[in-house]
Formats: structure tokens, sequence, C-alpha cells
């Protein structure tokens, strides 16, 4: 039941939905004050969405910032977090990777370098209806992994999982059934570094957070980004409140 909730209520709290909803509901209001200040509030929470000053000015503070490599400390284990193939392309003799391949980009950096020297990769499908027959994102991933030539008996798939307490609940019986609550390194999206970490904390896992896939620029805001409209501002936002609303959620169902 959380499941398809966490699906679809979310899409109606989304900047966009929210904010039409607000000048829709305006126009059948018969009081005509409210009908103002409804379509003037819709209108204006629209401006403010769409504007990629601001909206970048809140992606960073949500973020935080990325950790170098030089400040990691050895861990034992890197867990991988999912979400972000497509399984859904054709043809199917190549991985189909969205936004978030940094995710395997600086996992496969890491180990390289020595600061990793096994990787869980969690995570099956996020999709509300999906086939027996479907592909596993962390069976996708694992394809990437072995072209970077990194052996197969490093890696452990953890594949059943369908968000991110699930990940947690299930990677958690296989650290302590394989490596005795050794250290581990959590590697996700920057935005949804919050929410991951404190679903692993949760099941007791000794966690480190690792950021990755930032959304926010570092570089000076050009003259365009305070008075054009963009929909990338707009996408940020919705990154950011689904991921409020996610941990609000987690936390009244005791996941984190």
């Amino acid at each position: 039941m959380f499941f398809i909730l966490s699906k679809t209520i979310y899409f109606l709290l989304m900047p966009l939905p929210f904010s039409f909803a607000l000048i829709v509901l305006g126009y059948f209001v018969k009081n005509k004050i409210w009908r103002k200040r409804l379509v003037f509030l819709g209108t204006t929470l629209i401006i403010i969405f769409s504007n990629p000053f601001i909206a970048n000015i809140a992606m960073k503070a949500w973020e935080g910032t990325p950790t170098p490599f030089v400040q990691l400390k050895p861990h034992d284990i890197g867990v991988v977090l999912t979400g972000i193939t497509n399984r859904y392309k054709q043809p199917g003799d190549r991985v189909y990777t969205e936004r978030g391949a940094d995710r395997v980009l600086h996992t496969i950096q890491m180990y390289k370098k020595g600061i990793i020297k096994e990787i869980i990769i969690s995570g099956g499908s996020g999709k509300l209806m999906d086939n027996a027959t479907d592909l596993k994102e962390a069976d996708e991933l694992m394809k990437i992994f072995l072209l970077a030539e990194i052996p197969d008996s490093v890696i452990t798939i953890e594949n059943e999982s369908r968000n991110t307490t699930e990940s947690a609940v299930n990677v958690s019986k296989l650290i302590s059934a394989k490596y005795s609550q050794e250290s581990a390194l959590l590697i996700s999206s920057a935005f949804h570094i919050r929410r991951a970490t404190a679903c692993f904390v949760h099941e007791g896992i000794n966690i480190t957070p690792f950021g990755t896939d930032y959304y926010a620029y570092d570089r000076s805001s050009n003259f365009d980004d305070f008075i054009i409209p963009k929909a990338s501002a707009i996408k940020n936002w919705e990154v950011i409140i689904r991921e409020v609303l996610g941990i609000i959620t987690y936390w009244l169902l005791g996941y984190i």
C-alpha cells in the first residue's frame, strides 16, 4: 500500500500540479477576494519554481558539498543504489543510463583507487507495475562494472528491493552475513543521500555517505538565470520536494 501511495500522492504535491491546482481552484471560488488570492498565489509559485537562480540556491543547500577522494578513508564495501537505468529501451544489447551515472563512474574510480574493496549493487525495480521477465537494475549496472574490468568476485547483487528502505533492509542482511558489520560506503545521488543514509543507519549499518550526481552548479549565475524561467529549475524543486516528502513519510512509518 505504501509503495503505491508513495508513487501517486507525491505527484499531486509537485510544483506545477500544485500551482495550477491553486489557479484552477481560484476560478471556481465565488468570493472575489479569495479568487484573486488563489490565482495570485498559484502564479507567483510558478514564477518562483521556474527561476533558475532560486532553484540552484535551494539545491546547493539541499545537496551539500562533494567529498574529495583524498578525504575518504578506506572502506570494505561500497554500496551502490540503483535508479539510473532505462530498462525499456531497445535494442537490448547495451545498458541505457539516465541521469545519475556518476553513481557507477565514481564507484569505479573509488575501487581503482583502493578506497573500497568490494561492491554491493542494490535495486530491483521502482515501477508500480513490473513483469517477472523485466530486467533488474542491479543486473544492468553489473554489466557496466564488468566492462570496467572490475572482477565479478568482488561484486554482490541485491536485485529484489523496490525502494530505499527495502535496499537498506536487504543490504543489512548481506553485510551481517558476509562482512560482520565492517564499514561501508553508501553511494547515491547527492539529493537522495540524506534519506538513504537514514534508512541504512536505522538498520544498524556502519555507513559513510558519499554523494554523487550533483544537480547544483558552482559557477556564478548568469543574468539570464534571474529573469528567464527554465524547466530545469522546476525539475530541481521537484527533486527536493520529493525527497523532503520521502523523509517525512519514512519517519512517520518508522523506516528511519
